[in-house]
């Protein structure tokens, strides 16, 4: 990695030809304690019997509410599908029935905003062409032990369209991600196919414009990396991971920043903010 976070040529044409790189060691040991301590911070504060709001791939359509909207510009916590009982009890303590928090981490908890506004992770877009980048949203993603669910295969600029596509993901694994307990997987080279569907929302809620497309699990390879490494994802990337099988978390800080010169934030985008996100910096 070049100094201060910028990618070399090298490293810019594996990330143009397969679609993602990783940065092993981005992060120090010391940043990834504070950001988990901090997290393990917030759980603690967060009075679970005021929210019962829960994250899927799979169908969230039908469970996206007011919650989730408004967690754009807030510090909110969404449970595991299968965190719940047929009676809707936690099955578990909170701590190990939380999907994800998002997804404004970055604006507002000091720890988390301190790592997204970094000089290193400013260098890293500015040498990916980025000229007034904003982070849009942010995730910290817990994956737990034997209930941490699938993320079916995607692209980011589904869900973050700008006009031209414009998202990367920045995806820090704060433990050690492998295929046990559910490591990111990818279709190397398939950015350069193109978006092939968005996710919309309209006056009846959110939805696709088109059909889930069919993948052939052959093609997806899995990226498994070391705590503290950095996966940096094109928007159009095809990437997915699986349900965490195993008796380890996942723990992960997820970010992803659109430009807004050149480009216009799609209308229809599930985020509607009611404040322009601060830029990380202007070139």
């Amino acid at each position: 990695m070049g100094i201060l976070g910028n990618l070399s040529p090298d490293q810019l044409m594996s990330f143009q030809s397969q679609g993602y790189i990783v940065l092993e060691s981005f992060s120090s040991p010391e940043e990834v304690n504070e950001m988990r301590k901090r997290m393990d911070q917030l759980l603690d504060e967060f009075d679970c019997s005021s929210s019962a709001s829960i994250f899927s791939t799979k169908n969230q359509k039908n469970t996206t509410d007011d919650y989730f909207f408004d967690s754009a510009e807030k510090v909110s916590f969404f449970f595991e599908e299968k965190a719940f009982d047929d009676d809707g009890n936690l099955k578990q303590p909170k701590q190990l029935s939380i999907n994800k928090v998002g997804h404004a981490l970055h604006e507002i908890d000091p720890v988390f905003k301190k790592f997204t506004f970094s000089e290193e992770l400013s260098n890293l877009l500015e040498s990916l062409d980025y000229k007034r980048p904003v982070i849009i949203q942010s995730m910290y993603i817990f994956k737990q032990p034997g209930i941490g669910g699938e993320v079916v295969p995607h692209q980011d600029n589904s869900f973050l369209y700008t006009e031209p596509t414009t998202c990367t993901g920045l995806w820090l694994a704060l433990e050690d991600a492998n295929i046990l307990n559910g490591c990111i997987w990818a279709i190397p080279g398939s950015h350069k196919d193109g978006l092939v569907r968005r996710f919309t929302r309209d006056e009846e809620g959110v939805h696709f414009d088109r059909p889930f497309p069919s993948y052939d699990q052959k093609d997806f390879v899995p990226i498994e990396v070391k705590a503290g490494s950095l996966v940096v994802i094109h928007g159009d990337l095809i990437h997915q991971s699986f349900e965490n099988q195993s008796s380890k978390s996942r723990h992960a800080y997820s970010l992803h920043t659109v430009d807004t010169v050149g480009c216009k934030w799609a209308p229809d985008n599930w985020i509607r903010r009611k404040v322009d996100p601060e830029p990380l910096y202007v070139s």
